[in-house]
């Protein structure tokens, strides 16, 4: 065979069409012998990963602990300042929400303290991006809420009124009204707010394990399935979900919490029959708390250029708000719901309840691809814009372990977050060090501070959080420019959301990606498929459906075919080629073959001889083409019925002497067409590096 490489143009072939067809039917690519085999390479991979080395070991540790690389390098004069001020910003920041999360959590409010107090330890010792801000996050929280719902209602905790939280863990039966069968068949250790931050940690726990694992077998693609409008639309949709289960607060209504499919609405059903009910202290409370986050948030992001940095609205809302309640005494006066007393200090840790495993094993998986691929894909945009490199795997076991450590100290579920990772930015941060002054602001709280929240009202929290979705709910202004650059797109996002919003949080996430995949299937099933038209005084060739102007050589047909060939388009290829050229070979072959039989019919009984030639004439009448070029440069694959889906075609046409030539093959589609033996010898099955060789050949040859 002959060199790829070697090809010239057609003036340079030797004269004569023979000479021609024939250097041209050596024209294919003789593929590199594999210099090793498989099994070579698996043991010299096996040596390399068992080899131990004192360079090895010393590079395995840094890269798994990031904070011995880069802390010796800290440069305190520089990094410093910026470090200080954007880690007790985050904080102050935090403190608020790390309340307002708990609740959406079903958790008390001090394990949301704890939650971000430990993540931003543990990012400092294994993380690599100096600028996302991981804690809290209320997607997740509102994952973790449902399902610890749900194990609360299956351990009969839901026959329970609620009673205040008891945080020391000491064994405690349950309340009497519990049913008999649920009374017989265990001994409740502990009360309901003690169960369900066993139900949330051991959740962490395996969320935690997944991501460690996905780090270890480098399956960070799973990541690719989860695309920017799909996320988008999953979070906008969960946002939904999150405002209708904080509703009942700011009403201050005493229903249960809905959960399962169709929460959302089954939520605001009960909050409209029990809407006579509402609490109008907690409603004037809501209502005026609202009146100064709204504004004063829109003046933050309006002044965010000018501003050092934003203004703590949040913090100085819930200091008035526990003066105002503490001082007008509203639990005692208005009976308002208050977030009770919350202890200084740590618990002491406890491991994750092991029978509770298989219960909420399925629950963690979407939660671990959620907190990992926010996680992976922020760090990945903040290291790009300020010109350095993080490692996603590292990023996942980073990610991991700021679930699986915290799960001991009764801690639910973190990862990144966009809202506080652009405050950190926006406020000097420069290394991971800014994470750690962000703990130390949060532990300051937890020693001392916490206590004074006891009389914060449930309504305020719930403000809190919901005036925090307001740039996941602004995603709808966005659609109309979406909508233009990409339907598709627009589809997912619309599809993912109202699944997300109105099935529920998990399934909306599997519709999402599930729709997401078929989209793209349904893409490469019925693709575009042009005919081709030749740029004047080039090679190039380009839709005659998309520019004006190109000309058309005679007797050939260009056509592309924008997508792989396989199994699930193959009959839109033929269909399609058929269309835009206008004959159909099987329908041709079969036209003459009645023909000639009517012929010899007519023949034997000697009449008709002019209706059989007019007939034959009609049959025969010329093609309008002798040559068609498929241009393959957008086919990224051949499966085994692309291959005979192309063999077929070049045979159907060959028939009526048409003959096929391929253009532009990658070298996989040439593999392919090599090893399911679509050249053959003697026949005229040419392949040619570009379109315009091939029609220059076409020319040539007739």
């Amino acid at each position: 065979m002959a060199e790829f490489n070697n090809v010239h143009s057609v003036t340079e072939m030797p004269e004569g069409d023979d000479a021609k067809r024939s250097f041209h039917n050596r024209m294919f690519l003789e593929p590199q012998e594999k210099k090793r085999s498989m099994k070579a390479l698996v043991v010299k991979q096996a040596k390399k990963s068992c080899s131990c080395t004192p360079a090895k070991v010393k590079d395995y540790v840094f890269s798994f602990f990031p904070v011995l690389e880069w802390l010796p390098k800290y440069k305190l004069r520089e990094y410093l300042l910026g470090d200080i001020m954007s880690g007790v910003i985050v904080g102050v920041l935090l403190v608020p929400q790390s309340i307002a999360y708990s609740l959406l959590a079903g958790q008390e409010p001090i394990y949301g303290l704890y939650t971000s107090f430990f993540a931003g330890i543990i990012y400092f010792i294994f993380g690599t991006s100096h600028h996302i801000s991981v804690g809290i996050f209320g997607v997740l929280c509102l994952m973790v809420g449902q399902v610890v719902d749900r194990e609360i209602q299956r351990a009969g905790y839901d026959l329970q009124p609620d009673a205040p939280g008891v945080l020391t863990g000491t064994a405690a039966y349950g309340n009497t009204t519990i049913s008999p069968v649920n009374w017989t068949s265990q001994k409740l250790l502990c009360d309901k707010s003690c169960y369900a931050i066993t139900v949330g940690a051991t959740m962490t726990f395996i969320a935690g394990v997944y991501q460690v694992a996905m780090g270890f077998f480098q399956v960070g693609f799973v990541s690719v399935y989860l695309s920017d409008s799909l996320l988008s639309g999953f979070v906008t949709g969960a946002s939904f979900t999150i405002l209708t289960s904080q509703a009942k607060y700011l009403l201050g209504l005493d229903i249960p919490r809905s959960s399962g499919i169709g929460s959302l609405v089954a939520t605001w059903m009960n909050i409209f029959r029990n809407i006579h009910k509402t609490n109008i202290c907690d409603l004037i409370t809501s209502f005026l708390c609202f009146l100064v986050l709204i504004p004063t948030k829109e003046l933050n992001e309006h002044f965010k250029s000018r501003l050092k940095a934003p203004i703590p609205v949040e913090l100085a809302v819930i200091v008035a708000a526990t003066l105002a309640s503490h001082f007008g005494e509203l639990r005692k006066t208005y009976s308002s719901s208050v977030a009770g007393h919350i202890p200084t200090g740590f618990l002491p840790p406890s491991p994750p309840d092991w029978n509770l495993i298989p219960n909420v094993a399925l629950d963690a998986i979407p939660i671990a691809i959620i907190g990992f691929a926010i996680t992976v894909s922020l760090s990945e945009m903040f290291a790009k814009k300020h010109g350095y490199s993080v490692k996603a795997n590292q990023e996942m076991y980073a990610i991991g372990f700021c679930n699986i450590i915290p799960s001991f100290f009764h801690c639910i579920t973190t990862s990144a977050a966009l809202a506080k990772t652009l405050v950190k930015e926006s406020t000097g941060c420069r290394t991971q060090m800014s994470g750690m002054v962000t703990s130390l602001v949060i532990l300051l709280v937890l020693l001392v501070i916490a206590p004074l929240f006891c009389s914060l009202q449930k309504c305020v929290l719930a403000v809190i959080t919901i005036v925090n979705l307001r740039g996941a709910l602004r995603k709808f202004k966005d659609l109309p420019k979406m909508w233009h650059l990409s339907r598709v797109d627009t589809v997912i996002w619309v599809v993912t959301m109202a699944a997300s919003a109105l099935i529920s949080t998990e399934i909306g996430l599997l519709v999402g990606v599930c729709f997401s995949m078929l989209c793209v299937i349904f893409r490469t099933q019925r693709p575009e498929a042009p005919l081709l038209g030749w740029v004047a005084e080039s090679e190039t060739y380009e839709s005659l459906s998309a520019y004006k102007n190109l000309q058309t050589k005679p007797g050939i047909v260009v056509f592309r075919f924008e997508a792989p060939l396989y199994y699930i388009n193959k009959e839109c290829f033929k269909s399609t080629l058929y269309k835009q050229t206008g004959v159909n070979p099987v329908r041709v072959k079969t036209a003459k073959k009645k023909a000639a039989k009517r012929m010899l019919r007519e023949k034997e009984v000697d009449s008709g001889g002019n209706e059989t030639s007019i007939s034959m004439d009609f049959v025969c009448e010329p093609l309008g083409f002798h040559t068609i070029v498929i241009d393959c440069c957008a086919v990224q694959f051949l499966d085994t019925a692309g291959i005979r889906t192309l063999k077929e075609v070049c045979k159907d046409y060959k028939e009526i002497d048409v003959q096929v030539l391929l253009a532009q093959c990658n070298p996989s589609v040439r593999s392919s067409l090599i090893r399911g033996e679509f050249f053959k010898e003697g026949e005229d099955h040419l392949l040619f590096h570009s379109v315009h060789q091939a029609v220059d050949f076409a020319l040539g040859s007739q």
